[in-house]
């Protein structure tokens, strides 16, 4: 009568461990964690013109070479 099914065997607490770390595994892969698609485009990495932006709100290029640089990023 030791072993009726309530131990920690594969059919006891094994078990929902093992059904934890399938669901687990299947959400990770359905959010795309086992790599995804390479055409994924992160929001942290941003646009040549994002960062044009950014330097000449940080005083780095002026307006003109601002401007020349922007055209040059819209003409591409």
């Amino acid at each position: 009568m030791m072993f009726d099914g309530h131990g920690w065997g594969f059919g006891g607490g094994l078990m929902w461990l093992f059904w934890i770390l399938l669901i687990m595994v299947i959400v990770w892969i359905i959010k795309g964690g086992a790599g995804g698609s390479s055409s994924k485009t992160s929001r942290n990495e941003k646009t040549p013109l994002e960062i044009l932006e950014q330097r000449f709100a940080r005083g780095e290029i002026d307006k003109d070479e601002f401007e020349e640089k922007r055209k040059l990023l819209e003409h591409r």
